[in-house]
């Protein structure tokens, strides 16, 4: 006979649409919506995280008041045993009234963030509420009876409004009261102080005695001195036979089955195989779900609590399903809900989650207004930016939206971005991915000026004397929506006179070489430039006379293919042809740098500054660039490595047919020296900083292009190029920072080193203009927003200085 009973199960409420098994194999509870949501990362680009209740009726049917006594008379006629047994096991299958199968409705809690008791109240939420808050008022009456007796809830008056001062769980099994930390308690919508009446009361009794956790629960007062009654709700915790075995299955997208009424005619035999049928039908479902996503280690972890519990009771389903959901919440699981427990008072526990299956994405562009509107950019182009896991099929994970976030906005078309993930009402349990868009404007133009004054007759400014500057920049991007753009800027420092050093760049860049549906990452960009540059080469060391300065032109074009293995790390590779001219201040062209003579006049038998030796040089060579990154920002401090490899090769095209190979390494390591907690408005870690650099030059090396050392980007504390220019350098750094209030201070020591080849440059600048060739400094700093403000000690002379840099060294 008890062969016979359905499967013993379960169902937790949950913020998903969720799967269920007919009524008659797990029971399922409607419960308020509830939702996980997940802060914006910012005003324009958000990640939102909602996961909403959409159950149809038609599947979440109201079971008849009527069923369980009509159950109980068809087993009557059986056994007295299968009277005691099932009557205490059905209540659990068809959602209403008390008994042992019920009691696993108590661990079984689902949904929200799987806090200790926090099921109960969404649980029994808003019909507990709605009796608590039914017609109270302040007012209440005295129960008028003598002071510390007890008193059954029947024999209240109906007429009087009762003050509740002290609500207690007494638990019969442990013969203890219970906390007001345990679950059991915070199911009771009662409260200290509320005013209730009878009515109120015996509701509240009613709905704990059938809400299917308790195999018995009574309600009684104790009269107080005062007037007021202290309140005993005593019950006895559902159980069921031990279980030595754990199941974890994925439910979500399950087709639902149709329950079927069982009529209240049916002979015993009758309703035997209608209990039969549904238990089978109970366990081709599970036959049926596949594997959730929780690891073995989980798994035994939750087995082990099983085994050492015993018997199953309310409270350790609910044990189970904390620990359950904690799993999936710590790995960004943020739609997954525990929805139920089946097969109790069997060897084995199934426990039922709804993971979050994405079902379908969704990309909608949105004007300034927020009204959908259709988009310039190509889906593809979007779409080859979402990682794997936000595709159908796969389980939602907050990380994977996190990264959608950070691919989509490194296209730089988007003003805002909106990751939603949203109940399927036609899948139930499956989650739809919305990605909402508003574009950037395609053309775009900037100008920014500055104002210069210069000496005028007299060595005195004059309103004349003031000399515009600026730059204009223009910019059309997106082009026929495939992220294609032209850019262009001109500056100059003197609108005026704009030939005396006009630089320009224009840039066409042509991303997905290989087509927008090549999972290759490949861009093209090819550019035309024009540039002016102070050279530090020709540099006076610590105590020299000032040197005259050589600026350095270039003009050409450059063509190049990037390839982006991931998000930070890519190789570069093309051709660049360019003329190089050198001039002194006076825009003249000079073939060899100046000296300043004893007798203040100038000498220009100093180093050639070109190989030409004619201060124009011609040059075709081939570059690229490999860049590895696995930094990552901890709280806003970047921890992780960084390596740096670019090498230029001569062809042998133009002046003097040069050949050479240039190469450079970089090595930078951030040491993350403390464990923190991540999130917003946590403090950053301390972080070690380790650098490295070496730079090399095999066959022909103009000067212009000799490697220097000094400056905020080399050796902190120096003029650029003040310690010298060579064929060869190292440069080795270490900085210790320390968050304080918001920002960080830091530590830093330097050293840089020619290794003994600036004679190997061609004139040896190094040694005409009196430089070492080798330099230490050391000094402390401040992060102020973007600048840097440090005080460093140049080791050669031994003195000091402050400086104030933009952006970060490393």
């Amino acid at each position: 006979m008890l062969a016979a009973a359905p499967p013993r199960t379960y169902r937790t409420p949950t913020s998903l649409s969720s799967s269920s098994s007919s009524p008659s194999a797990a029971r399922k509870l409607a419960t308020p919506s509830s939702s996980a949501a997940a802060p914006a990362t910012n005003n324009t680009r958000a990640l939102i995280v909602k996961c909403c209740a959409v159950s149809p009726s038609s599947q979440n049917p109201k079971p008849s008041p009527n069923l369980l006594q009509n159950v109980a008379k068809t087993i009557a006629g059986v056994t007295t045993v299968s009277l005691v047994l099932n009557l205490s096991n059905f209540p659990a299958l068809i959602g209403s009234g008390g008994g042992n199968s019920g009691g696993g409705g108590g661990g079984g809690g689902g949904g929200g963030d799987g806090s200790s008791g926090g099921f109960w109240r969404r649980l029994f939420g808003p019909q507990l509420v709605a009796n608590a808050d039914e017609a109270q008022s302040p007012e209440w009456d005295s129960h008028g009876l003598p002071a510390n007796i007890v008193v059954q809830l029947n024999k209240l008056s109906g007429f009087k409004k009762y003050k509740v001062s002290e609500i207690l769980f007494f638990d019969r099994r442990r013969w203890s009261t219970v906390g007001t930390e345990d679950s059991f308690f915070e199911m009771v919508s009662l409260r200290p102080g509320g005013v209730y009446t009878k009515a109120q009361l015996q509701k509240e009794l009613e709905t704990l005695a059938n809400c299917g956790m308790f195999e018995k629960v009574d309600l009684e007062g104790k009269t107080n001195p005062d007037g007021t009654l202290s309140v005993t709700i005593s019950f006895t915790e559902s159980t069921w036979q031990s279980a030595d075995k754990f199941r974890c299955i994925n439910v979500g997208l399950m087709a639902q089955s149709k329950p079927i009424e069982m009529d209240p005619d049916m002979t015993d035999k009758e309703k035997m195989e209608y209990f039969r049928n549904q238990e089978k039908d109970y366990k081709r479902r599970i036959d049926r779900a596949r594997p959730c996503l929780l690891p073995p280690p989980v798994q035994r972890e939750v087995l082990l609590m099983l085994r050492e519990q015993g018997k199953v009771s309310a409270r350790l389903l609910q044990k189970i399903r904390d620990r359950v959901q904690k799993w999936y919440q710590d790995e960004g699981y943020a739609c997954a809900q525990v929805v139920n427990f089946g097969n109790l008072n069997t060897k084995e526990v199934v426990c039922e989650v709804v993971e979050g299956d994405i079902t379908q994405l969704v990309i909608q562009f949105q004007d300034k207004l927020g009204n959908f509107v259709e988009g310039n950019t190509q889906i593809p182009v979007v779409k080859r930016e979402l990682p794997r896991q936000l595709r159908p099929g796969y389980v939602f994970n907050i990380e994977a939206g996190k990264q959608a976030l950070r691919n989509i906005n490194s296209l730089a078309l988007f003003s805002n971005i909106e990751v939603n993930p949203r109940p399927d009402e036609k899948n139930e349990g499956g989650i739809i991915v919305e990605i909402k868009l508003k574009e950037l404007e395609q053309k775009t133009a900037e100008v920014s000026t500055e104002w210069s004054i210069v000496p005028g007759r007299g060595g005195y400014p004059t309103l004349a004397s003031l000399q515009p500057g600026g730059t204009v920049t223009f910019e059309h991007r997106n082009l026929k929506g495939l992220n294609r753009s032209i850019l262009g800027s001109v500056t100059t420092s003197n609108f005026y006179n704009p030939q005396d050093d006009l630089a320009f760049k224009l840039e066409y860049v042509h991303p997905y070489l290989d087509g927008v549906y090549n999972p290759r990452n490949r861009a093209l960009r090819v550019s035309c430039f024009n540039s002016r540059k102070l050279s530090p080469v020709f540099t006076g060391g610590p105590g020299a006379d000032e040197v005259p300065p050589i600026w350095v032109d270039r003009a050409g074009m450059k063509a190049n293919i990037t390839e982006n293995f991931n998000r930070q790390s890519k190789f570069t590779y093309g051709l660049v042809m360019e003329e190089i001219t050198t001039r002194d201040e006076r825009s003249h062209i000079c073939s060899n740098g100046q000296r300043v003579l004893p007798s203040g006049g100038v000498s220009e038998d100093g180093p050639p500054t070109t190989l030409s030796g004619t201060g124009i040089d011609r040059v075709a060579f081939i570059q690229s660039n490999i860049t590895r990154d696995n930094t990552k920002f901890v709280n806003g401090t970047i921890v992780g490595e960084r390596n740096v490899f670019q090498v230029d090769q001569g062809l042998g095209i133009g002046s003097k047919f040069p050949f050479f190979n240039r190469h450079q390494l970089t090595l930078t390591r951030f040491f993350q020296l403390k464990e923190v907690e991540e999130g917003a408005g946590k403090p950053p870690p301390p972080v070690l900083v380790l650098h490295g650099h070496y730079g090399g030059c095999v066959g022909d090396l103009p000067s212009y292009d000799a490697f220097t050392l000094g400056g905020p980007y080399s050796v902190r504390g120096y003029n650029m190029g003040e310690i010298g220019a060579a064929r060869q350098i190292l440069e080795l750094a270490a900085e210790l920072r320390i968050p304080v209030k918001g920002t960080h201070v830091y530590a830093f020591a330097e050293h840089g080193n020619d290794l003994g080849s600036s004679k190997d440059v061609k004139g040896n600048p190094t040694e005409v203009y009196r430089r070492v060739g080798h330099g230490l400094s050391y000094g402390v700093g401040v992060k102020l927003g973007l600048v840097r403000a440090e005080y460093a000690v140049d080791h050669n002379s031994g003195t000091g200085s402050v400086f104030f840099r933009f952006g970060e060294r490393f």
